[in-house]
């Protein structure tokens, strides 16, 4: 097709979080226009409200807008800067009648959204957002005195529990593209050529089409036994649609039409469903107190005294914690981008309660290395497991990564896959090496200290330790 001319009118879809043509209300009421779609990806990295994206995260977003951009033809037009003034400046040079978004919910991202909103209409534009990343838009949900929830059974109940009229989603539009260039994709800097990001394209694919392959693949296998299978850390009984839906490849209402349509049980169904509205209340509960992501939700435990070790930060980061459970998570993380959630639970915790060391730094190392970071989750799920959000795990709750083990890693292939050095050692002493007789580590070559770390922290001695921190905490 050749280049567009300048005159000839246009309307400009911006993505965001919603990378994907179906199920796009943006995109669809773009379309309803009968004119040219300009397609826009900005890089903001200056707005008030955002953060910066991670290492794992920048390279699910190259990747993602390369996967977009196929679906778009190649007409995908890239911004890099402030907003208000990318969008200005192609308002100024085209003939550009409307602007289609779909809405962040963050306080302060939706008061830049609803300037840049009114400097469009008063320039004669039509302006308009929709919802497209949640079921439900967190504004619309309040108990009965106009306060938010804090207690998710009671938001879900509320809001979700028994509601069968969800939105249908809507397929993908027909439309022109209208092409412009600003910058290439390169430029935005989102990837870097460290071996790193290498071996993350040869785990992932991401867009659209790999989600929707995702999705009915999970659909017609994985949810018959995610009820029961979801904890199991070796299982094929988990979804991997967290990454496409932090960046919008999956709509919310998409998953949820597929999963109900289900013919398998009505608990598998509930079972995932909930899910889904956990993530929603992340969501919810960020809209309402946007200093989620850095300060507790209960203030009382801004008073724990976190212990500043970089050391057993950094023996953390990379398993080798002595822990063959958490070693296991922290390296499948670090590899692959991605960790299974009962071992996100696990290694949470340990860091936590057993090595005191501050939440924060736990979801500053996920923000970096996980495909899926998304702020609200990130940061509401850290606070979950150490006891100071809503909702949270009360702190007394303390996991065991050696029980822990042996009930969700039974034949050990989680730790034997991430944790190769214990691959030869009997499944008896698996999870805990370190009660093995010297015969069984010599048998498995297993050198204690050497081939294999030691546990670095006691784990009873190291759990009344914090639960004394924890305790002065709440008394001031």
């Amino acid at each position: 097709m050749p280049p567009s001319h300048a005159t000839e009118p246009c309307v400009i879809v911006w993505f965001r979080h919603d990378l994907r043509l179906a199920d796009n209300p943006a995109f669809i009421c773009a379309a309803q226009t009968q004119k040219r779609i300009l397609p826009l990806y900005i890089l903001d990295e200056d707005a008030t409200g955002t953060r910066p994206s991670g290492a794992a995260s920048r390279w699910w977003l190259h990747a993602s807008l390369e996967q977009l951009n196929k679906r778009l033809d190649g007409a995908l037009c890239y911004g890099k800067g402030q907003a208000m003034a990318v969008i200005d400046s192609l308002v100024e040079s085209l003939n550009v009648s409307g602007v289609y978004w779909t809405d962040i919910y963050h306080p302060s991202v939706l008061a830049r959204d609803a300037t840049i909103k009114a400097h469009l209409h008063s320039k004669g534009i039509d302006a308009r957002s929709f919802n497209g990343s949640l079921l439900r838009p967190p504004q619309t949900i309040l108990k009965e005195d106009g306060t938010p929830y804090k207690v998710f059974t009671s938001f879900y109940r509320t809001a979700y529990q028994g509601v069968r009229s969800w939105q249908k989603p809507q397929d993908a539009p027909q439309g022109a593209f209208y092409r412009h260039t600003l910058v290439d994709l390169l430029a935005l800097g989102l990837r870097d050529d460290r071996r790193w990001s290498v071996e993350l394209d040869s785990l992932w694919v991401a867009g659209e089409d790999e989600g929707e392959r995702l999705l009915r693949a999970f659909v017609a296998r994985g949810l018959r036994g995610y009820e029961q299978g979801r904890d199991g850390l070796a299982g094929d009984d988990v979804s991997r649609l967290s990454s496409y839906l932090c960046l919008g490849a999956l709509s919310p209402h998409r998953v949820v039409a597929a999963v109900m349509a289900s013919d398998c049980g009505q608990t598998h169904k509930e079972a995932f469903f909930r899910q889904l509205v956990w993530r929603e209340f992340a969501a919810y509960t960020l809209y309402h107190v946007p200093s989620m992501p850095h300060r507790s939700l209960q203030p009382a435990y801004e008073r724990v005294s976190w212990r500043d070790d970089a050391r057993a930060l950094q023996r953390w980061q990379q398993g080798q914690t002595g822990y063959p459970l958490v070693d296991a998570g922290m390296r499948q993380l670090w590899q692959t981008g991605y960790m299974h959630g009962r071992a996100r639970m696990v290694v949470g915790s340990f860091l936590v309660k057993n090595l005191l060391l501050d939440w924060r730094d736990g979801e500053a190392w996920f923000w970096d290395t996980l495909v899926d970071a998304d702020l609200a989750s990130n940061s509401f799920n850290w606070q979950w497991v150490a006891g100071c959000g809503r909702d949270a795990v009360p702190y007394f709750r303390i996991f065991n990564p050696v029980l822990q083990g042996r009930k969700f890693d039974a034949d050990g292939r989680y730790v034997r896959c991430y944790v190769p050095e214990l691959a030869r050692l009997d499944s008896r002493y698996l999870h805990a090496p370190w009660e093995a007789p010297q015969e069984a580590l010599a048998a498995a070559g297993v050198a204690l200290g050497r081939t294999y770390p030691l546990p670095m922290v006691e784990w009873a001695s190291s759990r009344k330790r914090a639960l004394q921190a924890y305790k002065d905490a709440v008394k001031g």
